[in-house]
């Protein structure tokens, strides 16, 4: 295909929402912004041996392309609408441009997202997304709110993506589940939209809960107290893993797309009143308290020493 091609079969295959005034065909689009909402950006991208294994399915890119940037808006407790696409190809293949929207526009139908424009270019796998959501003034979850005395909570489970990375990098044939977790994250938006009432801080675990929740304590001036025993592990991640290597995996393995976030002791009801209303597993895994960091304590009360604190580009 050449480049207009390209943008024509991408054109022809997308959405559109009423806030929309103009989208993809002219040199910008044109978005309506709801009155008394503040808009929220988020954007990743995601390059082929970085970001997912040589070889996978064109469907599960295009999905994880969507999913990582809509799992940023989740932690910002933002309710999604539109997003760009860059796609550096390094061919123009048909068969593959279709597969990869399939994937990516069946999230975003999920989430009535409006693709709404971005750019084509020649060169090697990488893709760039950048998300558009709302939130309420004052209603956003950041980093910098958790206060001493708080709780640390997680939705879903953790390091089941990052085992089957580290199966596929073994040569192994791997777990289905596994595997699904790697290339289909789940973005926790009606979670992350409904803890706003309750939670002080929030963050999505992309690099690992270590190096994450890290980046929340430093933001927020307090330290993290970690249970390990604590972290929510799938049946699949439990048969495939004994504890001390699922542990790191679990700790620092990165790419789970969960939602890790901070609440008062107080909030314990609401907290499960979510997760009830929006079908999310949410576990306590830990509290806030003064200091800096981010300790991890195994079930002997020792301090664990992690094989890594997360993954971190250039390091």
């Amino acid at each position: 295909m050449s480049e207009f091609d390209l943008i024509e079969r991408i054109r022809a295959r997308v959405a559109s929402r009423e806030d929309v005034i103009l989208g993809i065909g002219d040199d910008a689009a044109l978005l309506q912004v709801p009155a008394g909402r503040q808009l929220v950006v988020a954007t990743d991208t995601l390059n082929v041996g970085v970001h997912f294994p040589a070889g996978t399915a064109a469907a599960d890119i295009g999905w994880k392309a969507l999913a990582v940037n809509l799992s940023d808006l989740a932690a910002m407790a933002a309710e999604p609408a539109w997003c760009t696409l860059s796609l550096s190809l390094p061919d123009g293949d048909p068969a593959w441009l279709e597969a990869f929207l399939d994937g990516f526009l069946a999230l975003a139908a999920e989430h009535r997202v409006a693709l709404v424009g971005g750019d084509t270019t020649r060169g090697p796998l990488s893709i760039g997304v950048t998300v558009h959501g709302f939130v309420a003034p004052g209603r956003a979850l950041r980093r910098d709110g958790a206060r001493v005395g708080d709780d640390i909570w997680v939705t879903g489970t953790l390091g089941d993506a990052a085992a089957a990375l580290q199966q596929w990098r073994a040569g192994e044939g791997g777990d289905a589940a596994l595997r699904l977790r790697l290339d289909r994250p789940v973005p926790r938006l009606a979670a992350g939209q409904a803890l706003a009432a309750v939670a002080h801080a929030g963050i999505d675990i992309s690099d690992g809960l270590i190096a994450d929740l890290g980046h929340l304590a430093r933001s927020s001036g307090v330290r993290a107290e970690v249970d390990l025993e604590a972290l929510p592990a799938s049946s699949a991640l439990t048969a495939a893993f004994e504890a001390p290597s699922r542990h790191g995996l679990q700790a620092t393995g990165g790419d789970d797309y969960e939602l890790c976030f901070i609440a008062p002791t107080a909030a314990l009801e609401a907290i499960e009143r979510i997760a009830r209303a929006t079908a999310t597993p949410i576990t306590w895994i830990g509290r806030i308290v003064a200091g800096e960091g981010v300790r991890v304590f195994d079930a002997d009360g020792a301090e664990w020493q992690p094989p890594r604190h997360g993954y971190e580009h250039f390091a």
